[in-house]
């Protein structure tokens, strides 16, 4: 088992991943679950994320 620590950038000292790591995927089907508007909680507030008649995606706080 491969255990990938979180690195330090030097010039800003943000994290980042290893160039190697992979990030996560969702899918819209699975996230939105046939609606067209879900609400992501982050940071102690709410954000509306909303699928456009043209099929784009829309974040508002």
């Amino acid at each position: 088992m491969m255990v990938e620590l979180e690195k330090k950038d030097a010039g800003t000292g943000q994290a980042s991943l290893p160039a190697e790591a992979t990030l996560p995927e969702y899918d819209t089907q699975t996230l939105f679950a046939g609606r067209r508007e879900i609400v992501i909680h982050h940071a102690g507030a709410d954000y509306r994320m909303k699928i456009t008649k043209q099929g784009k995606l829309i974040l508002n706080k």
